[in-house]
């Protein structure tokens, strides 16, 4: 029941001016909103308490109630840290980033531009065009980039399982294998419309078989199948030096193909010296490199052998190409490269442990100085 000010209760009379304590209407201030002092009703009407639904009502909105269920109103959410959200942010694309750049492989990437201008270099008898060799590096950048993308998308169970490759960014999940695949689809195109616009038609077409080659023939069908995969697999990294020759002269010569012939013999015991390194690796993901299917002593005398092809193909080029510069570079770099690998022999025969990383390294630099000597001959003569 509401009770309105200047109104009687049902059943109480409205006091008179005539009595005492009594307020008048026409008096100002509370004389409307209360009963005069003194002023007492004939019968006290209580008011109604709230109703059971409205106490509760009202309770729920801060607590729950006892003896019932439901849950209690969540705090208010802590406010945002606007800057702290941002650089969480940056981080997150950075680290995705580096995990597509990872899947490129960039040493190996680096490892081919090494020998790509050098062989610039030498078909044009001193410096190419610089915006030629860098539309070449660009796109063979690319290209290299999306061979090593397509490896790491059809090799992501087995890199899963080895020691050296687990931390890739497919087999920690880093990456989608669609997103990888779509990548190094994307890398491919780009470089081979790179190369066919900025170089020709023929260091296009060396392109496009690198990348073919690598992904098909060694990471498909050769790999997992023979122990010969590493030996043949690798022409595709001997490609950029036809590519960089072609890319000066836009035809081939006697000159690059045994640049080819020098990485295509480096590539073995540059290899097998890593996979004697991780042989467990490769073994407990069922790839047959040498050093997993045949005894240690036979692939250091493997290694010993495609050693001395290479040094003596790398001398081919002397009389062929190049001066005495070179010559002496490739005798030098030569005569250390055979010291590491019958080092290796050695040690296996003794039976003592092999040791390989140090060749691999060795291996490394070896052909990096060899090349060297290629450009350095090149711009003196």
């Amino acid at each position: 029941m509401v009770l309105r000010p200047g109104r009687a209760v049902r059943g109480q009379r409205e006091p008179s001016p005539d009595r005492p304590g009594a307020v008048s209407r026409d008096q100002p201030g509370l004389a409307h909103c209360l009963p005069a002092y003194g002023a007492v009703p004939e019968r006290h009407v209580p008011l109604q308490p709230r109703s059971d639904t409205a106490v509760r009502t009202v309770l729920r909105v801060t607590q729950v109630l006892p003896g019932t269920r439901g849950p209690a109103v969540p705090p208010a959410p802590a406010p945002i840290d606007v800057p702290a959200e941002r650089a969480a942010r940056r981080r997150r694309a950075a680290a995705v980033l580096r995990a597509y750049l990872a899947l490129t492989k960039p040493r190996i990437v680096e490892l081919l531009l090494v020998t790509t201008v050098p062989a610039m270099v030498l078909a044009a008898g001193g410096l190419p065009p610089l915006g030629l060799v860098l539309a070449t590096l660009v796109g063979g950048s690319l290209a290299a980039g999306s061979a090593n993308v397509l490896n790491c998308y059809i090799d992501r169970d087995i890199d899963a399982v080895m020691r050296r490759t687990v931390a890739r960014p497919l087999a920690r999940h880093a990456v989608t294998p669609r997103s990888a695949l779509v990548f190094g689809v994307v890398l491919g195109v780009l470089a081979i419309s790179i190369m066919w616009g900025f170089t020709g038609w023929l260091p296009a077409l060396f392109t496009a078989a690198a990348i073919l080659f690598y992904v098909l023939v060694y990471t498909l069908l050769l790999k997992r199948r023979t122990a010969q995969n590493i030996v043949w697999g690798g022409a595709a990294g001997c490609m950029p030096v036809l590519i960089g020759w072609a890319a000066v002269t836009g035809s081939l010569a006697w000159a690059p193909v045994l640049l080819f012939g020098i990485v295509f013999f480096w590539t073995p015991p540059h290899f097998w010296a890593l996979a004697m390194r991780f042989r467990d690796d490769y073994a407990r993901a069922g790839v047959p490199m040498l050093p997993v299917v045949a005894p240690p002593l036979q692939v250091a005398r493997r290694i010993v052998g495609y050693t001395w092809l290479t040094v003596g193909t790398s001398l081919l080029l002397w009389p062929l190409a190049t001066s005495w510069v070179y010559g002496a570079v490739a005798v030098a770099a030569g005569a250390w490269f055979l010291a590491g690998a019958h080092g290796l022999l050695g040690r296996v025969r003794r039976g003592e442990p092999a040791r390989a990383l140090p060749l691999f390294h060795l291996s490394n630099s070896y052909l990096a100085v060899l090349f060297v000597g290629v450009a350095v001959d090149a711009l003196v003569r």
